[in-house]
Order: structure tokens, then sequence, then C-alpha cells
């Protein structure tokens, strides 16, 4: 007979202090929106490509941010009967999500700064350098009051605002150069090349987010690591049928079949503990064991 045992622990699901990730999206997202009006006017203002580029990509933001902002709001409800691990997965869609819009805002950037590589336009460069630094100091803040996050949703905003602010650094530089030198070619380049960055950036968050919805093993978990664990536990002959996920990128849920030597109850009991404190230490926040004799017919290893 099998012995079917959960880990009789944090059972309210992932807790990433919520209040203050909510409250650091919802500042990032109104100092974001407020930019971003300011920005398009600039872009017009300057006829900078660069700084249209940036604006576009702050709208993206604005985006990401509000839906980080609600999707975190969302994560922080407990278990009911439709989501029996909570809501936390819903805090990493923001990241998600925000990956598919960046990167469909930076392929029209490159399609429309292109044309200007062949007929260079020359930008207000004395606009763009103020803007760029008013640019640098609107996103620093922003980014500065994301930096301390931990979860997916909280580190895919403080990424996408750390962007912006190479993205003004580098219109700052552009505008330098373009003053001095009359290269009035570079606006458009720095487009592209803001836009590229944002790409490759985008790409990596997506490739994590499809992983967590994918169901695919968290990076940070060690599955040799665990089993090896497991089996230099007194009484496990054998660990099997054993899976690791990952809600949203940091909460991790493991499930796990140990043979036990033992017909013991409290023997049995003593195994759990010290698996649940060997998984624990190993990054594993809720984990289910189910405990199996060694002449026991397991019919999951035969599927």
């Amino acid at each position: 007979m099998g012995h079917s045992h959960h880990a009789h622990h944090d059972h309210s699901g992932p807790d990433h202090a919520q209040g203050p990730a909510i409250g650091a999206l919802r500042m990032a997202f109104l100092i974001n929106a407020a930019f971003t009006v300011i920005e398009a006017a600039g872009g017009w203002w300057t006829n900078s490509m660069a700084v249209w580029s940036d604006a576009l990509h702050d709208l993206g933001d604005c985006l990401v941010l509000g839906l980080a902002w609600y999707l975190q709001r969302l994560s922080a409800r407990g278990r009911d009967a439709d989501y029996s691990y909570g809501y936390g997965r819903y805090s990493m869609l923001g990241g998600w999500v925000s990956a598919w819009i960046l990167i469909a805002g930076a392929v029209m950037m490159v399609v429309s700064a292109a044309p200007r590589l062949l007929s260079p336009v020359q930008p207000n460069t004395g606009g763009m350098m103020i803007i760029a630094l008013f640019g640098l100091a609107m996103n620093g803040f922003a980014a500065w009051k994301l930096h301390a996050g931990h979860s997916l949703n909280e580190r895919g905003a403080y990424l996408h605002l750390l962007e912006d602010v190479l993205g003004w650094a580098a219109v700052l530089v552009g505008a330098v150069v373009i003053r001095y030198t009359g290269w009035s070619a570079i606006d458009p380049l720095l487009s592209i090349g803001i836009s590229l960055f944002i790409v490759v950036n985008a790409l990596r968050t997506l490739r994590k987010g499809t992983g967590i919805l994918m169901q695919r093993g968290p990076e940070r978990v060690d599955a040799a690591a665990i089993r090896n664990a497991l089996l230099a536990l007194h009484q496990v002959a054998d660990v099997h049928d054993q899976h690791a996920w990952s809600l949203d990128g940091d909460y991790t849920v493991l499930t796990v079949h140990l043979v036990v030597n033992t017909r013991d109850l409290d023997a049995i009991s003593t195994v759990k503990k010290e698996a649940r404190q060997a998984l624990h230490t190993l990054g594993v926040q809720h984990a289910t064991i189910e405990t199996e004799l060694p002449d026991e017919l397991c019919e999951l290893l035969h599927h």
C-alpha cells in the first residue's frame, strides 16, 4: 500500500512581499506614463528617430508596467477552489507579455529608421540633449524603485527600465556627436541599435517566461543534487518520479516518490521530515512526497 504525504507547510502559496512590490510597480508605471507623453512631444519637437524609438519603447513599458502592476495585485490572492496553488503565476505573465510588446515595437522602429540611413534628417540636437537628460533622471528613478525586487514580474519591469536608462544615455551621446560633427546618420543608427538591444533582452525574458509556462525545470534547482540528497537519507532505497517546476520564476514546487526500507510509521515520518528539510535547503518551497516499499509496484514507472 502506497503512502501519499504532502509537505505540511506554506499552504498560503508564494509570498513576495506583495505590498512593497505593488507600490513600487505603481510608482514606476505613473512615472513612465507621465514621461511617455513628454517624450512623444519631444520626438516631434526634435525630429529625432532615436527619441521616437525610446518614446515607443516607453509606451510599451507603460503597457508592461500597468499590466505588471495589475497582475502583481492579482497574484497576491490566496488559494481557492479554482487555483489550488494560488494566483502566483499571474505575477510572471507581465514579463512574458511585455517581451512580445517590446519585440513588436522594436521591429516597427527598425522599419521606420532604416529609410533615414539613406536620407538622413538633421535633428534638433539641443532638444535631444534636454530630453535625454530628463529621460535619464526619470527612468533612473523608476528603475531604482524596482531594483530590489525578486519576482520575475519585478525583475522584468526593472530590466525594461534599465534598458530605457541605457537608451537615453545613447541618445545623449548621439546628440553630442551630431552637434559637433554634423553626422546626422548616427540618429537612425542609434534607433536601430537600441531596437536590436531591446529585442535581444526581450527574447531572453520570453525564453524564461515560456519555460515557466511549459513547466520546464527551474534553473536554480539542481535535479541531480536533489536526487542525491534524498538518496543519502536513512531508510531511503530509491528515488523516482521526481518533478520540479516553478510557479512564477521564484516559487518552486516538487513532487517525488521515495522507496523506503521500513513499514514503521514513525520512521517514515522522520524520513519525510528530513526530506523536506533537505529540499528546502536546495530551493524547494513546496514538496509533495509519496513513499513506497521496495516490493510495491509504482504504476507511474510503467507509463
